[in-house]
């Protein structure tokens, strides 16, 4: 929930033009998820060089819901990707793991990629809950019909997220290491879904980061509010 419409014009039109001026030498997919009424200006400016997605939305496709917004209406827009179950949904509007498999299949049903997220708090990693958190959230956050071509998984650590704290390269390798058992389980195409880290990543880190086998690419929070670090993050995928 930051920015306005020109903060949104002015980010989105600087990504595009490195990545115009990158051309092939650019090797990682960029995605932008503004606030919902920046979205059209996302997209406008974006104007296919990157995609541009939602932070949210409705498991339904119309009706009196007032506040939300439906996968067909971010799809309307011009929207690929929309992010479902992030952590401060879970945990400021009690979002649980069966509203998020619900609003994925709304996604899939409305041919936006979704994005789901899970990770732990602190108090299930001193319990030394990690993996067994994260695979529930798994196990109930994916819809039926998702795939590589429509899934993307993203590991936000919630005590990690905003605060500088990261975990280490093994708790990130252990972790993405069971997210990949899980979807290769699941899935017929499971080792090609992309599974994201997310957490206090920033350009100081984000190399080592991405170097981590079954890291696929970052969800970047604070570091995507200016165009320089969200550019040496990009820079940092190769």
């Amino acid at each position: 929930m930051n920015g306005t419409r020109q903060f949104t014009q002015d980010l989105v039109r600087g990504l595009a033009e490195n990545a115009v001026a990158a051309g092939a030498g650019l090797a990682a997919d960029i995605l932008v998820c503004p606030p919902f009424p920046y979205l059209e200006t996302a997209v406008a400016e974006a104007a296919g060089r990157l995609a541009v997605g939602g932070q949210d939305c409705h498991a339904k496709t119309a009706g009196a819901h007032t506040g939300d917004v439906a996968a067909v209406m971010l799809a309307d827009l011009g929207c690929r990707y929309v992010i479902l179950g992030h952590s401060e949904r879970r945990a400021d509007h009690g979002e649980t793991s069966a509203e998020v498999q619900a609003k994925a299949a709304a996604a899939l049903a409305a041919s936006l990629t979704a994005i789901v997220c899970v990770g732990e708090t602190e108090a299930e990693r001193d319990r030394g809950d990690t993996i067994k958190v994260v695979e529930k959230q798994l196990l109930e956050s994916i819809p039926a019909g998702a795939s590589a071509g429509n899934l993307v998984i993203a590991y936000e650590p919630v005590w990690a997220i905003g605060t500088g704290r990261t975990p280490t390269v093994g708790d990130v390798e252990a972790v993405h290491g069971a997210i990949r058992r899980l979807l290769e389980g699941k899935l017929a195409d499971g080792g090609l879904v992309r599974i994201l880290y997310g957490g206090s990543v920033k350009p100081a880190n984000a190399a080592e980061l991405m170097a981590i086998p079954h890291v696929n690419g970052a969800l970047v929070g604070g570091a995507s509010l200016k165009v320089e670090d969200f550019w040496a993050i990009v820079t940092a995928c190769r």
